[in-house]
């Protein structure tokens, strides 16, 4: 499958910011203003066909990510009770 230049010029980019900072699918989406699903797609499936390698690396990020994220989950829960959140009802 042939990627049109701008889809591979933002799969690369969000690459290399992903791999810089090691964030979460949902941050990288967040700072380029594109769909979690689209960030998604484009590390798992588009950036294997234009370089394996990368894709080998951001892989291992988001699986990393992803055994980490009901650690975040809880953290975020927790402060949110901390800052005087009241459940209604």
């Amino acid at each position: 499958m042939v990627l049109k230049e701008y889809i591979e010029a933002r799969v690369l980019e969000i690459a290399a910011y992903i791999l810089e900072t090691k964030c979460t699918v949902r941050r990288a989406a967040k700072m380029y203003g594109v769909s979690k699903s689209t960030v998604h797609k484009d590390m798992a499936e588009r950036l294997r066909e234009i370089n394996p390698q990368i894709a080998g690396k951001i892989r291992k990020i988001m699986e990393l990510n992803k055994a980490q994220r009901h650690l975040r989950g809880g953290r975020a829960t927790r402060l949110k009770y901390q800052k005087g959140y009241k459940k209604h009802g």
